[in-house]
């Protein structure tokens, strides 16, 4: 849970450097290719500040320290980032991947199973949530976004929401099929699902685990199907 962010963003995708003048390409005569060395140099700030974050925390964390672990200038970081906080975003929707771009979710699974399809997303979000990688990067983002109106927008339009489209839209083929109430309210149910979860994640009031995500789809499956919930959770109407 991609629209391409507009030119103003700072997530915008690096810009190929000019190329070089002519007789100055080497002894093959090609001109090194300054966008596949700008993406190098993206991943590596990425990746840098993922790492550092990991050992410093965010408070330490600094534009200089990412550029001299990534061995990029740091107005190579101002040019594309406004902030530290933007090169966290970024460097999270890489590490999970963009809704529908390569490598990222295209669509939650639909095995006609609603709550096993769900359970099996859930899943998948507790040992994500349980990765000191991302989560290091999914707090500190949580903490700022509560204190920066403009990055806390971006993190919804680019992260949040995407993600919240793909369940409904899994919600809704499922509403279709009779295996939902006809008047369930599909954002309701999405909130119902992950709210808890993320509640239980972002207070540590208790573990969390695949037993509780199992729980949580149904109950609230319980609640809003048209029919009932038999078996491992199969939904018939």
């Amino acid at each position: 849970m991609s629209t391409e962010p507009p030119a103003s963003s700072p997530a915008a995708p690096p810009q190929p450097a000019k190329a070089p003048a002519a007789g100055t390409a080497g002894k093959t005569g090609k001109a090194p290719d300054a966008g596949r060395r700008s993406e190098r140099s993206r991943r590596a700030i990425l990746d840098a500040a993922l790492t550092l974050l990991g050992e410093v925390g965010y408070g330490k964390l600094t534009i200089e320290a990412i550029a001299a672990r990534a061995g990029v200038g740091k107005q190579t970081i101002y040019r594309w980032w406004p902030s530290k906080a933007a090169v966290l975003l970024d460097a999270s929707l890489a590490l999970a991947g963009e809704p529908g771009a390569e490598g990222g979710w295209a669509g939650l699974p639909d095995t006609g199973d609603l709550a096993a399809d769900l359970k099996l997303v859930l899943r998948a979000t507790v040992d994500e949530f349980n990765d000191e990688r991302y989560e290091a990067s999914a707090r500190a983002l949580t903490a700022v976004g509560a204190t920066d109106p403009e990055l806390g927008a971006r993190f919804n339009e680019r992260l949040l929401e995407p993600q919240l489209a793909l369940y409904e839209d899994r919600l809704r083929t499922a509403r279709e099929a009779g295996q939902l109430a006809r008047d369930a309210d599909l954002r309701l149910t999405v909130e119902m699902l992950l709210g808890p979860l993320t509640y239980r994640w972002l207070l540590r009031t208790a573990p969390l685990t695949h037993a509780f995500t199992d729980a949580l789809v149904d109950r609230v499956l319980g609640g809003v199907a048209g029919g009932t919930t038999t078996g491992v959770g199969k939904v018939t109407a």
